[in-house]
């Protein structure tokens, strides 16, 4: 019986919540995983998942040793990984928490390229919008742009990221473009739902902060994008997402004097992972593709200009930006 594989069989149909999908994570076929469950569950003389025709559902013991097998996987992985640091190789498992649509768009390429050049390294990629304490979920490094802080959790700054106030030409035409950010609570606004309804803003007096009316909420951020082109409100946009529609003019930037304060995009790394070989450098190609200059950067031009500093005929009939 080879106990580690069994372990990390337990682990991954707990994450991913079958053995069919745990098999193509481990890239065995279920009858496989289900095997190694049944063999930990024969060794333990104790249940780890509850199974029905539907779904598998983690026992009480299951889930009480989940974060310890997860540990212990990890430290036999270190292990591993000092003994190739020996022969000159970095060995090892990486398990990444990313947000969603920086993921699909931008970093799960800067991801894949990493394992491409480290044939010896693993990756487990979990896409997650919400904040993430790494070391009760057993991440290696969650990456996010939250400002939550854990204890025994170090916080590496990757990409300073602007943020805009958006709307659709079409939405300015329709409800006229504000220009003091008081005058939100007259507006469509669109919610990102891990962000909230409280939004600041940058003002001579001090950051100011208004609570807005949802007309939509998503924790989506390319739904968001999408909603704002169509028209459907007024939203705050990060750069990655908004520079493309507000170089083509399907959106403008309103409301230019009162910015919206930009947000740190950043790595949350557990202290006892941070001076392992391959946490080290993965970390440090991250931070060398971004930094100084973001993929998305490649795409920025100057934007036109705010609605609101001009007639709203003539910035609504204002040629697009050059793409």
């Amino acid at each position: 019986m080879d106990t580690l594989s069994n372990l990390k069989a337990f682990v991954a149909t707990a994450d991913a919540g079958s053995f069919s999908a745990a098999g193509r994570q481990l890239g065995l076929v279920p009858s496989v995983i289900s095997k190694r469950i049944d063999q930990l569950e024969w060794l333990i003389r104790a249940p780890l998942f509850t199974r029905t025709t539907r779904k598998l559902t983690l026992t009480d013991v299951g889930d009480r040793y989940l974060h310890t097998v997860r540990q212990v996987i990890g430290q036999v992985d270190d292990a591993l990984a000092g003994m190739a640091r020996a022969s000159g190789e970095l060995e090892g498992h990486i398990r990444v928490k990313l947000p969603s649509t920086l993921a699909v768009l931008y970093l799960s390429d800067i991801l894949n390229d990493f394992v491409k050049s480290q044939p010896r390294i693993s990756m487990d990629i979990v896409l997650a919008d919400r904040s993430v304490n790494p070391i009760e979920e057993g991440f290696d490094i969650a990456i996010g742009a939250l400002p939550e802080l854990y204890g025994r959790v170090q916080d590496k700054p990757l990409r300073l990221m602007k943020r805009y106030l958006c709307a659709a030409p079409a939405y300015l035409e329709r409800m006229g473009a504000p220009q003091h950010p008081g005058d939100l609570v007259d507006h469509d606004c669109l919610v990102f739902t891990t962000s909230g309804a409280r939004w600041e803003f940058q003002s001579p007096q001090g950051l100011m902060g208004i609570d807005v009316r949802a007309k939509l909420r998503t924790n989506d951020g390319l739904a968001l994008c999408e909603a704002t082109i169509a028209g459907t409100g007024i939203a705050v946009l990060a750069d990655y997402i908004a520079e493309a529609a507000l170089n083509a003019g399907q959106l403008v930037e309103v409301m230019q004097p009162y910015a919206v304060p930009g947000i740190w995009l950043k790595a949350l790394v557990p202290t006892n992972r941070l001076e392992l070989p391959r946490v080290r450098m993965l970390l440090d190609w991250l931070e060398k593709k971004l930094k100084p200059a973001t993929p998305w950067d490649k795409i920025r031009h100057p934007h036109p200009p705010d609605a609101q500093q001009k007639d709203a005929p003539n910035a609504l009939n204002a040629p697009d930006a050059a793409t």
